[in-house]
């Protein structure tokens, strides 16, 4: 931890680090605080509330994996292989030694209804199925929108079947029926025509 970052930054950090490695609600603010080294004070003077933190650490998450996933496709020199390479990223992803599945998932299953957790978590679920519309279009399908619901779904199951079965390999074939779905839809465009 970075001793002369500020208080709201270590919090953050600290949050990160214990949230996602054990659980919203296992871990209390008191451990929060110790692990960054701050005054209790400075936790709801910045926060306010343990649920503002988590919303906060989740919204960091977000940002940081969407800058991740952006920086990413840059690699890929057609829209359709950034279509597909959102995939190869979840990949890497998946791979980590530190992964333990969706923050998101994982933080909304230990909160209420209504809970700042769902906000946050709706915002990072917004910006996935827009990522597949946006680059659905940009390869030139013709329903950008169903076939990203479509993709979604693909998405979805490699990200947390890799994660319960333990299997990093999922989003490779996630990848291949992606392909088998874009090809489908670029073949149904040429026929509407």
């Amino acid at each position: 931890m970075d001793a002369k970052a500020s208080p709201r930054e270590r919090l953050l950090e600290a949050a990160n680090e214990l949230f996602y490695r054990e659980g919203v609600h296992s871990v209390g603010i008191d451990r929060v605080i110790e692990h960054a080294g701050v005054a209790k004070a400075s936790l709801y003077s910045t926060f306010g509330s343990k649920d503002e933190l988590v919303r906060c650490y989740l919204e960091r998450r977000h940002e940081a994996r969407r800058a991740h996933v952006m920086a990413w496709l840059e690699r890929y020199a057609t829209p359709r292989e950034r279509l597909l390479g959102v995939f190869d990223v979840l990949g890497e992803i998946v791979s980590a030694p530190e992964f333990r599945g969706c923050a998101f998932v994982n933080a909304l299953a230990e909160s209420r209804t209504k809970s700042p957790i769902e906000s946050a978590s709706a915002m990072m679920r917004a910006w996935v199925r827009q990522l597949f519309v946006d680059l659905a279009a940009d390869a030139g399908v013709a329903d950008p929108e169903a076939l990203a619901r479509r993709l979604v779904l693909l998405y979805d199951g490699a990200l947390h079947g890799a994660y319960m079965d333990h299997d990093p390999a999922r989003p490779a074939l996630a990848r291949e029926l992606a392909a088998e779905l874009v090809g489908a839809s670029a073949g149904a465009d040429r026929r509407d025509r």
